[in-house]
């Protein structure tokens, strides 16, 4: 005999069903930003290469911060969804450094949930208060607001919590790698609506006549001043160094330091084994294992 047996969601039983409530619903806390407020050091790692497993690999050797870059780097948002989510499942926070344009350039990064976004080539004052305008909610500014991404959890987030926590754990940085900033820097680094000053010598090197040359008295000397500055008002300082210089960039009072780049990794480890092969071949017998 057959029989039909009919079943009604309202008869499954969920066990440990615990749906998420607009209260639950929090913004993850920069990692970044909560050793800042430490007084800790930050560290930082930049990849050119597109694959979010390079991101992922850099999040599991223990880098605070992942940057990536949408400034030299044609990723597309797919590319860059990816790499928000291979960082923030180890619990790394994430840089996007954003091309110069319109608000949705600097906004879009954020609502995929990336912790924190670079700003390059910060030129003035009304640069700088033109950033913080686009990328801040109110009361600092009028960044457009959506709710419905990832940063806000799909609209699980309270609205009004939405851009409290926006504000308060998503870092903005403001690059100066120009000297044409530099008259207005005090200024600058006085606003509100902003984390950290971001000094960039290679375009600085550039700016002030001396490509290449790290050495420079006008670069080294802004290289502190940056600091110096960004200290005095509240802000935080980052740069670009490595292994050889961090003690001094730390002492001078940088607290976010990039430490190294994927392609700089790979470049080198490729021409380290084949400069090992081409020793080995060219002083080793050429004889044919054939003719033995």
């Amino acid at each position: 005999m057959l029989r039909i047996y009919y079943i009604t969601f309202d008869n499954i039983k969920r066990p440990n069903s615990n749906p998420l409530t607009i209260e639950k619903v929090k913004m993850r806390e920069s990692r970044v930003l909560k050793k800042l407020r430490a007084g800790e050091v930050v560290s930082c790692f930049k990849i050119n290469l597109s694959d979010a497993r390079v991101a992922e690999i850099a999040a599991l050797s223990g880098f605070d911060c992942v940057w990536t870059d949408q400034e030299h780097i044609g990723q597309d948002w797919s590319i860059l969804a990816a790499n928000i989510w291979a960082t923030k499942a180890h619990d790394t926070d994430i840089l996007v450094r954003v091309p110069r344009g319109s608000y949705s350039d600097y906004v879009r990064p954020l609502e995929l949930d990336a912790t924190g976004i670079m700003v390059p080539h910060i030129m003035s004052l009304a640069d700088a208060k033109g950033v913080i305008e686009m990328t801040r909610f109110h009361p600092t500014g009028r960044r457009p607001i959506d709710g419905g991404n990832t940063d806000g959890a799909y609209t699980f987030m309270d609205f009004n919590e939405y851009l409290v926590q926006a504000n308060q754990q998503r870092f903005v940085i403001l690059q100066i790698e120009d000297p044409e900033p530099l008259d207005e820097l005090e200024e600058i680094a006085a606003l509100d609506g902003f984390d950290m000053l971001f000094f960039g010598p290679g375009d600085f090197s550039q700016g002030i006549g001396a490509p290449g040359e790290w050495n420079h008295p006008k670069l080294i000397e802004t290289r502190k001043r940056v600091a110096e500055v960004a200290r005095k008002h509240g802000k935080f300082a980052g740069t670009v160094g490595g292994p050889g210089n961090l003690d001094e960039l730390i002492a001078m009072g940088y607290q976010f330091v990039s430490m190294g780049a994927d392609v700089v990794g790979v470049k080198n480890y490729c021409r380290d084994l084949v400069g090992a092969f081409s020793k080995s071949a060219s002083g080793g017998s050429k004889t044919s294992y054939l003719e033995n």
